[in-house]
């Protein structure tokens, strides 16, 4: 009996590895938001291979203005949309059937703001958060049940400007993003160097509340646009956009603490930057951000597993202009960067154990690409 237990136990191990290598996904949607300015016509939906990194077409919904940033829905269900169309800014609500990347339109409300750029919603779907960029306000939009949106609920509407008259002449909402516990919302503002802090309460109808403190100041001119939480979630990670640099701070509960500033230039460097997005690989060993205008690059960082500090680990092109976005797929082996304005969409490899990344020959022609979002093909 002893001897049938002692093989039991050797074997356990490798039967839940086995099992749960056979359920981990190998395959993942991949949605692209674009701009529809140019050859595109809305959202693109795109099979991914997470073991080889290449991309297959399945979908796309037309007839989609401007739809520069989306947000899947924590059950898969639902895809939401910002419609970066001017002074009079709309979201758009749409199911989704991963088995076939099929979107379908439920709905769309205005954002009650000018040129929104952003939208996250809470793991619940009781509401949609989203940052309007002209006009300098963050609104909130009820969630129903079927995953339409309502109007807006709430309104947030920042004041004051920069030390740049010509870019920061008032209020610029670029981000606006749930803690992980979801108790606090933190939303970035381009326009007066910013990051503000609210308390979220998902079943008031007026939902967010000043927390205290209620925002952080970034270094004068440096524009923040977007942040990203660490794996753990003790630090967040902010891009600037004017000042081309992170910053990275500690958290806890509401509260940001900045610890270090680093470039995302080569040394000597003195052409046009725009930082832009800013993401961190699976394992929470690195750090990578993208930056466009002269540049054209990712710049890679290691994480500090103990400070949260970073390192240079190197700057990588883009092989395109502009790299809007970009995404790291769940399972860490690839980084797909988003050529805004060269339409394409170049896959590279990642190394795990240098976080560097490896350029492979999968891409794809996509007009004004400006977000990518990866999630499961069920």
């Amino acid at each position: 009996m002893k001897k049938f237990l002692l093989i039991i136990s050797l074997f356990f191990p490798v039967l839940t590895y086995a099992q749960h290598k056979k359920t981990a996904p190998s395959t993942y949607d991949l949605l692209i938001g674009t701009y529809t300015t140019g050859s595109s016509k809305g959202i693109y939906v795109y099979r991914f291979y997470a073991e080889t990194g290449r991309l297959a077409y399945l979908n796309e919904i037309d007839d989609v203005k401007n739809p520069s940033y989306l947000c899947v829905a924590d059950n898969n269900k639902f895809v939401y949309a910002v419609n970066e169309t001017g002074k009079n800014g709309e979201v758009s609500a749409f199911t989704f059937e991963p088995k076939l990347g099929k979107l379908v339109f439920i709905n769309k409300e205005s954002s009650s703001g000018a040129d929104p750029c952003y939208i996250s919603v809470d793991k619940s779907l009781k509401n949609a958060f989203v940052a309007n960029y002209s006009s300098g306000s963050l609104s909130v939009l009820p969630i129903h049940k079927d995953g339409s949106l309502g109007a807006v609920s709430q309104l947030l509407k920042d004041e004051g400007h920069g030390v740049d008259t010509a870019r920061q002449e008032a209020p610029h909402v670029h981000i606006a993003m749930l803690s992980p516990d979801e108790k606090y919302l933190l939303y970035s503002d381009l326009g007066t160097d910013k990051v503000n802090i609210e308390r979220y309460h998902a079943s008031r109808p007026q939902p967010l509340s000043p927390a205290s403190p209620a925002s952080v100041s970034v270094k004068g001119g440096y524009g923040p646009r977007h942040l990203v939480f660490s794996p753990d979630k003790k630090h967040v990670y902010l891009v600037t956009e004017m000042g081309s640099s992170v910053h990275v701070y500690d958290y806890d509960n509401g509260k940001l603490k900045e610890k270090q500033s680093i470039t995302l230039l080569r040394d000597g460097f003195k052409g046009q930057t725009a930082g832009a997005a800013i993401h961190i690989s699976p394992d929470g060993k690195f750090l990578y951000a993208s930056n466009r205008l002269e540049t054209n690059e990712i710049t890679v960082y290691s994480i500090n597993q103990e400070t949260g500090e970073l390192t240079l680990v190197e700057h990588v092109p883009s092989y395109g202009k502009n790299p809007r976005d970009f995404a790291i797929d769940p399972a860490g082996n690839f980084l797909l960067v988003a050529n805004q304005n060269s339409d394409n969409i170049l896959v590279y490899k990642i190394d795990k154990n240098t976080g560097k990344l490896i350029m492979t020959r999968n891409t794809i022609q996509i007009g004004n690409p400006v977000c990518l979002k990866f999630t499961p093909a069920e």
